[in-house]
């Protein structure tokens, strides 16, 4: 960690050394230095098990080649978590939410969305105006990402996933890549932030081929150590099942 003194803090130093992994050390300073963290960013990532998340939804040597830098994404999913955890848009348990208002909290807390949603992000537009043989659509959220190289497109729901919510935003990703997208750009990405979904009815709306359309729940609130873990189990009793089919 020597070489990246004039890079971080040494409150961030400290943070750093409570680690327990030299591997998840490095994906921290690679992300630390990628993105400019403050300590206070760096804490909260650490502290939302910002590693352990990506890793169980990406393989291992994919997530940490691209935070070094080693190797740009290929695919969106290799830098867009899922689940999405939005806990700093401070948002009471006990309340219900219309999508206006995650929407107008995402906005108040613009900065610490780029940092929850992945690398590379800037924001474009809010309620995006699409005119389409005179009728009228918006776009909840429009970001870029220069690593995709492409625009991302969000729509925000707070029920249950369906395929018409899926539907949807495939128009205004196909509207994007025909209309709003430069030659030298890539295909526009869609994300469904959604508070519930069924990941099958996700699989069969779209085709097999899909890199598109990507669907994320979101949590308004950090897991537990206890909650973490067994997701972690989960994911891993899925992998030893997946090998012994092989």
């Amino acid at each position: 960690m020597s070489a990246l003194r004039t890079q971080l803090s040494w409150t961030q130093y400290k943070f750093l050394l409570s680690i327990d992994t030299q591997e998840k050390r490095e994906f921290y300073i690679a992300e630390s230095v990628k993105n400019n963290w403050t300590s206070r960013q760096l804490e909260r990532q650490i502290n939302s098990s910002l590693y352990e998340r990506l890793l169980m939804s990406s393989d291992k040597e994919s997530v940490l080649a691209v935070a070094k830098n080693e190797n740009l994404p290929s695919d969106a999913r290799e830098i867009i978590k899922d689940p999405m955890y939005l806990e700093f848009l401070g948002l009471k348990r006990e309340a219900s939410y219309y999508e206006k208002d995650l929407e107008q909290a995402i906005i108040t807390h613009l900065q610490e969305f780029l940092l929850e949603i992945g690398n590379g992000f800037s924001f474009v537009a809010r309620q995006k105006r699409i005119h389409i043989d005179g009728d009228e659509f918006f776009v909840d959220l429009v970001f870029y990402n220069r690593l995709l190289q492409c625009f991302v497109l969000i729509e925000i729901k707070t029920h249950k996933l369906t395929h018409q919510d899926i539907g949807q935003l495939q128009m205004y990703v196909n509207y994007y890549d025909r209309i709003e997208k430069n030659e030298n750009e890539n295909p526009t990405i869609g994300i469904l932030l959604c508070a519930n979904k069924n990941d099958g009815v996700v699989k069969f709306t779209l085709p097999e081929s899909n890199k598109s359309i990507i669907a994320s729940q979101y949590h308004l609130y950090l897991p537990t150590e206890q909650q973490l873990l067994e997701e972690v189990n989960k994911e891993l009793a899925n992998f030893q099942e997946d090998r012994k089919e092989i």
